[in-house]
């Protein structure tokens, strides 16, 4: 069973940013895509940013330009910095493969874009 950590969240102000690590148990994540997702309060789960195997990213449309997913094999680890954050970016983020597969879900870490 894969276990995913999410961390890095925090409030922050508009226009702030912040960075969003994973880390994974195992030698795993080089063999999938990973994604960052977030969970707004009464808003379903949604797919952030993807990147694939060979690091080719995938960005919503919301979030162009603004936000960088990056991975990093040997660590088992994948991150999200945010830039020039929105109050609309205010969720819970999670990791996971791209597509969700059966590793379940950590625990997110909370962003808060508020002055």
């Amino acid at each position: 069973q894969v276990q995913l950590v999410e961390s890095g969240g925090g409030l922050v102000q508009p226009g702030g940013s912040l960075r969003l690590s994973c880390a994974g148990s195992g030698r795993i994540f080089s063999f999938y895509h990973m994604g960052w997702y977030r969970q707004a309060p009464g808003k379903q789960r949604e797919l952030v940013a993807r990147i694939s195997r060979d690091g080719s990213t995938y960005y919503i449309d919301s979030v162009k330009g603004r936000f960088t997913i990056s991975r990093d094999n040997a660590k088992n680890t994948v991150s999200l910095q945010m830039n020039s954050l929105k109050p609309e970016d205010t969720a819970v983020y999670y990791c996971n493969s791209n597509p969700v597969i059966n590793w379940g879900w950590g625990q997110g870490t909370q962003v808060t874009v508020s002055s």
